[in-house]
C-alpha cells in the first residue's frame, strides 16, 4: 500500500478579518506570527492579503501590537494601554485612557517618544516605585504613536536657513520641538510674522522634524490667525464634509406648510426670544401669561430632529463635533448655516417648528401640570439682554415703544415668574457663583481695544430659569417613561476636599451657620458662600468652593445635577449647538409617537455620551486659550504699566493676579521676590516668607508691574510693587 503523506489538522476556516483575528489571538493566549494566525483561523496563503489588512486596522484601533520579533499581540495582555497624550504646560503629560475605567497615567517628558500633544498613543506600564503612595497616578511610557491629533502643524518662522528652507517652530507651547520647514512648493514665500501651516514628515534629529509648508495663515498678531491657530490645536472642525453641505442644501429655505399637519399653531403667541446682541442663532422663544393665582410658560425650541435624521450626513457630522464652537470673531457651528442660521433659527415674524414645553406653575413657582407637544409658531420679536433690561429694570420709554404695548405686560409677568422660580432654585440649595464672564472689544479694524466683564442683568436670569425648568420638565417625563436619553448629570464634589475647603475658610474666619451634618450638599455650599458675601474674603470662599466642583457631563444614567441641587436634569434647549440636546428631542418624540426610528441602544448612548463631553471640554479648552492669547496681544503695548489686582491662585512657583483695569490675570513668579525666601503651603493655599513671615493668600489685594508677555509661552508675568 503506497503511503499517504500526513496532513496537519487544519481548523474549520474561519473569516479573516478583524473580529476572527481578535478572537484567534484570544484564545491562543499568546502572541503569534502571521503564519500561525492564518492556521488558527483555517486560512491559506491567498488570504495574506485580507490578514494583512484585518491587522493594520486592529493597529490602528491600538486593539493589538506588533512586537519587536514580528508577532501580533493584544495590547490588553501586554500591560499596554492606549489612550490620548495630553502634555501639561510643564512639560509632563498624562495619557487618558479609552478605558474609562483606568485612572490617568502619567507620562514624564522623557517617555514621550515621538509622541505629541493630542496623540493616540499606546503606552507601556512602567513599575510603580515602592515610595509612591496608592493615590498617585500610574506611569508609563509611549512606545507607538497610533494616530497623530495634528495632519496640519502651525509653526512660527524663526530664522531663514537658505533660498527654500526655514527653522521654525510649532504655535503650540505643548510642542516642544524644531521644524526644519521646506516651502519650495509655495508660490509666495513667507514674510517676517506670518505663520504657515505645514504637513510634517519624518524625525531628523532629537526633537527636530521635517515639514512641508502648504499655506501661509498671515500675521501673528491678527485675531483671524490666532483664531485659526486655536481651532487648528484643539482639533476644532472648520469645513464641513459635501454629503452634509449637500443634504442641507436639499432642505428647503423655508419650512413646508405641509409639515405644519398635526402641529399645534401658535403663531398667533407673542413669543419672543432674548439673546445677545451678536446672537445669529435663536434656539428659543418664550412666552408668560397670568394663570389664575399662578403662570403658564411655553418655552418653544427650535425642532431640529425634524430636519436631521438618525444616521444621515448632517447627524454624523453634529455628532461627531458635539456641539458649535464660539469664538470672539467666529463660529463653528454644528450644523452647516443654511440650518443654524436659516431653517432651523426662531427668527422673527417668520414661520418655524418647534417642539414645546409648556409648563404651569403655581403662585409659588411649583409646577402644577406640564404638556409636551409639536408646533408651528412665529417669533414676534427678536430681543437683547439690554433690551429687556433697559425696560424692564430701568423703565426706558424708548424701549418700551420698540418692544410694543402688546409685548410688554407679557415681559413683565416673565420678570415675575422668572423671581420665583429663582427663588426656589434658591431655596433648594442651587449653586450660582456668578463669575464675570470677559468680553473682548475690537475696533473697525479687528484689533483688540479693551476686555471687560460681560454685562448681566436679570434680563439672563429670566432665560436661565425658563431653560432650567423646561430642562427639568422634560427629563421627568423621559425619566417617567423610561426612554433613554442623554442625562446632564454634575456629580458631588469629593468630599475630601470640600472638607479641606471648609478647614481652609475656618481658619480664615468664616463659618457656615449651620455646619455640615455628614455629607456636604448644595444647601451647605450655599450657607458658607452667603456667609462670606460682602466681606473681604467673599472672592477667596467661590474661587475655592468653585474649584472643589467636579465636570458637569453627560451620561445615559440619571444621577442628579449636583450644582443646581436637581435630581432630574437632560439638555433640551439648544438642539441647533448641541447634539445631546437633539438625542433628547427625538426621546420626546418617541415618547409623543412621532419618532418612528429607534432610539440608540444602551451601549451606544453610553458612547456618544463619552464622546459629546470630551467635545465639549475642548470647546471649553479652545475658548480659554483664544482668550489667553487675544489677552496677551492686547497687553503687549502696556508692559511697565502699573496695576491693581487679586491674588485668583496660588502655587508653588508663584501666585496669579486676575487684574482689575482689565479683564487679564498674570504671575507674580517667586523667583522675583528678593526681600525673602518664600514657601508654598497647600493646605493653607497661601504663600509665606521664611524671615518676614509675608503671607499671599488668595482674595488679597495687591499692586503690580506690567513685567512681560510672551505669547510663543502664553505667558504674562508681573512683578510685585507693594
Amino acid at each position: 500500500m503506497a503511503n499517504k503523506k500526513k496532513v496537519k489538522n487544519k481548523p474549520d476556516r474561519g473569516p479573516v478579518d478583524a473580529k476572527g483575528v481578535l478572537r484567534a489571538l484570544k484564545e491562543a493566549k499568546r502572541p503569534m506570527r502571521r503564519n500561525e494566525i492564518l492556521h488558527a483561523l483555517g486560512a491559506y496563503k491567498k488570504d495574506k492579503r485580507d490578514l494583512k489588512a484585518a491587522l493594520k486596522v486592529l493597529m490602528d484601533d491600538g486593539k493589538i501590537i506588533r512586537t519587536r520579533g514580528g508577532s501580533f499581540g493584544l495590547t490588553e495582555s501586554m500591560s499596554l494601554v492606549t489612550g490620548e497624550l495630553q502634555v501639561q504646560r510643564s512639560g509632563v503629560g498624562f495619557v487618558l485612557p479609552e478605558d474609562q475605567r483606568r485612572k490617568d497615567i502619567f507620562i514624564n517628558r522623557r517617555n514621550f517618544g515621538d509622541a505629541w500633544n493630542g496623540d493616540k498613543v499606546v503606552v507601556a506600564m512602567m513599575p510603580a516605585p515602592r515610595s509612591k503612595g496608592r493615590d498617585m497616578n500610574p506611569e508609563g511610557r509611549v512606545v507607538r504613536v497610533l494616530e497623530r491629533k495634528n495632519k496640519r502643524l502651525p509653526v512660527r518662522i524663526e530664522r531663514k536657513l537658505g533660498p527654500d528652507l526655514y527653522l521654525s517652530r510649532p504655535t503650540d507651547p505643548r510642542l516642544d520641538f524644531n521644524v526644519m520647514t521646506d516651502t519650495a512648493h509655495m508660490e509666495t514665500r513667507p514674510k517676517d510674522g506670518e505663520l504657515l501651516y505645514v504637513e510634517p514628515g519624518d524625525k531628523l534629529d532629537n526633537k527636530l522634524w521635517a515639514a512641508t509648508a502648504t499655506e501661509v495663515l498671515g500675521n501673528e498678531e491678527d485675531v483671524s490667525v490666532q483664531e485659526k491657530l486655536v481651532k487648528a490645536a484643539h482639533g476644532v472642525p472648520t469645513i464641513f464634509p459635501n454629503d452634509a453641505l449637500h443634504e442641507a442644501q436639499r432642505l428647503p429655505a423655508q419650512p413646508n406648510p405641509a409639515d405644519f399637519e398635526g402641529r399645534k399653531d401658535l403663531r398667533e403667541l407673542a413669543l419672543v426670544t432674548i439673546d445677545g446682541a451678536k446672537a445669529r442663532d435663536f434656539d428659543d422663544a418664550v412666552h408668560v401669561r397670568r394663570e389664575g393665582n399662578g403662570w403658564r410658560l411655553t418655552v418653544a425650541i427650535a425642532d431640529v430632529s425634524h430636519y436631521v435624521r438618525p444616521g444621515s450626513a448632517l447627524d454624523l457630522e453634529a455628532q461627531k463635533r458635539g456641539n458649535s464652537y464660539y469664538f470672539p470673531q467666529s463660529v463653528e457651528p454644528m450644523f452647516p448655516e443654511a440650518l443654524s442660521n436659516g431653517l432651523c433659527s426662531l427668527n422673527p415674524d417668520v414661520p418655524r417648528l418647534a417642539m414645546v414645553a409648556e409648563i404651569s406653575f403655581s403662585a409659588d413657582g411649583q409646577p402644577r401640570d406640564e404638556e409636551f407637544y409639536a408646533a408651528v409658531i412665529k417669533s414676534h420679536k427678536r430681543l437683547t439682554y439690554m433690551q429687556v433690561h433697559r425696560a424692564l429694570e430701568q423703565n426706558d420709554p424708548k424701549e418700551h415703544e420698540f418692544i410694543g404695548p402688546e409685548l410688554m405686560p407679557m415681559l413683565r409677568e416673565a420678570e415675575a415668574l422668572a423671581r420665583v422660580l429663582n427663588g426656589v432654585r434658591s431655596s433648594r440649595g442651587s449653586l450660582d457663583f456668578d463669575l464675570p464672564e470677559p468680553e473682548i472689544h475690537f475696533n473697525l479694524l479687528g484689533e483688540t481695544t479693551d476686555i471687560r466683564p460681560r454685562p448681566r442683568n436679570f434680563a439672563h436670569q429670566i432665560i436661565e430659569e425658563f431653560m432650567v425648568a423646561a430642562n427639568e420638565s422634560v427629563a421627568r417625563r423621559l425619566t417617567v417613561l423610561d426612554l433613554p436619553c442623554p442625562y446632564r448629570i454634575h456629580p458631588k464634589p469629593d468630599s475630601e476636599k470640600l472638607a479641606g475647603v471648609f478647614k481652609l475658610l475656618a481658619r480664615a474666619g468664616i463659618t457656615p451657620q449651620s455646619p455640615p451634618k455628614g455629607t456636604i450638599t448644595p444647601a451647605d455650599l450655599q450657607d458658607l458662600l452667603g456667609v462670606a458675601e460682602g466681606t473681604d474674603l467673599e472672592f477667596m470662599a467661590g474661587r475655592l468652593v468653585l474649584r472643589s466642583m467636579m465636570q458637569a457631563v453627560y451620561s445615559p444614567s440619571n444621577e442628579g445635577h449636583f450644582g443646581l441641587a436637581s435630581e432630574c436634569y437632560a439638555h433640551f434647549t439648544s438642539p441647533i449647538r448641541r447634539y445631546a440636546d437633539l438625542l433628547v428631542h427625538r426621546s420626546m418624540k418617541k415618547a409623543l409617537k412621532m419618532h418612528s426610528e429607534p432610539l440608540p441602544k444602551p451601549e451606544t448612548l453610553s458612547k456618544i455620551c463619552e464622546s459629546i463631553s470630551a467635545r465639549e471640554r475642548v470647546a471649553m479648552k479652545a475658548e480659554r486659550e483664544i482668550l489667553k492669547r487675544l489677552t496677551i496681544l492686547f497687553l503687549a503695548d502696556k508692559v511697565g504699566e502699573e496695576f491693581t489686582g487679586v491674588v485668583n491662585g496660588v502655587a508653588e512657583y508663584g501666585f496669579w493676579v486676575e487684574l482689575n483695569e482689565v479683564m487679564a490675570e498674570g504671575m507674580v513668579r517667586l523667583s522675583t521676590l528678593s526681600d525673602d525666601y518664600y514657601h508654598y503651603l497647600p493646605e493653607r493655599q497661601e504663600i509665606v516668607g521664611e524671615r518676614t513671615a509675608r503671607r499671599f493668600h488668595l482674595g488679597q489685594t495687591v499692586k503690580v508691574k506690567l513685567f512681560s508677555v510672551n505669547l510663543a509661552r502664553l505667558e504674562v508675568d508681573l512683578e510685585l510693587l507693594t
